[in-house]
């Protein structure tokens, strides 16, 4: 593929192809009249909405409904590839953003769709359809790092966001929220559905894919991000992604990272 950006944006719709993104790049708070799935086939990418944080690597691609608000950045050299679902084809898919696993058929589809020009309309909305069954028959993937609403978590939450590998206790966090650790407890299973342990588990594997897409070492990533080994690092990663983070490293070779 050429280094230049390949992105259309006929009559300022949604945009949609493909092209090499410099990492670290950002693309701010907007919204499309269409759906739209992003992948990265090499790289890795963060979709944020109101709701949250969506990461996914290779072997994800993230989905954002019409209408939503959000914004996307760029971890390593990325191959971004972008599709767009018209409004009318969106009944079959769901109906807020979320992150699917990508089979090797769905990504040969999204390959075909953003590689070169010259397909029929007819053409792309057949394998549109290929692209709502094959994401209809797929789980949606647990990196969701929702957002709170209280006041006194969102400060928990940016404490932890600012240095991930902190191992602060909720005890220690509360103090600086002005809320005890119990009430904390109780906020991250009403607010954000999930415990304090598995919120923060989930933004140090969300920075992990940031820090293994980069070049870094297995190890390396897990004392950067706060495990106190590397087999634990290794099996927390495995349980959220699916794969070991010497695989997904592996992969990124793979796909032309």
């Amino acid at each position: 593929m050429p280094e230049t950006r390949q992105f259309e944006k006929p009559g300022g719709a949604t945009p949609r192809g493909g092209g090499w993104l410099p990492h670290g790049f950002h693309l701010g708070t907007h919204s499309h009249p269409d759906g739209q799935l992003v992948y990265a086939a090499a790289g890795a990418l963060a979709t944020t909405t109101e709701r949250g944080t969506w990461v996914a690597p290779a072997s994800r691609v993230t989905w954002t409904p019409p209408g939503f608000e959000h914004s996307h950045r760029f971890y390593g050299r990325t191959d971004a590839r972008l599709v767009v679902i018209p409004a009318d084809e969106c009944g079959d898919l769901v109906a807020h953003p979320s992150v699917f696993a990508v089979s090797p058929l769905l990504r040969e589809v999204l390959l075909a769709l953003t590689g070169p020009s010259g397909r029929s309309p007819e053409s792309e909305k057949r394998l549109r359809a290929v692209v709502a069954d094959e994401l209809g028959e797929t789980p949606e993937q647990s990196l969701h790092l929702p957002e709170p609403h209280d006041d006194r978590l969102r400060v928990v939450t940016d404490l932890l966001r600012a240095d991930p590998g902190r191992s602060t206790t909720l005890a220690e966090l509360g103090r600086a929220a002005g809320a005890s650790e119990r009430t904390l407890s109780r906020l991250f299973h009403t607010d954000l559905g999930m415990s304090f342990h598995r919120w923060r588990t989930i933004l140090r594997i969300h920075h992990a894919v940031v820090h293994l897409t980069g070049g870094q070492s297995v190890t390396d990533t897990a004392v950067a991000c706060g495990w106190s080994n590397p087999s634990t690092f290794i099996e927390a990663f495995t349980a959220v992604v699916g794969q070991t983070p010497g695989r997904y490293q592996a992969g990124l070779h793979d796909h032309g990272g």
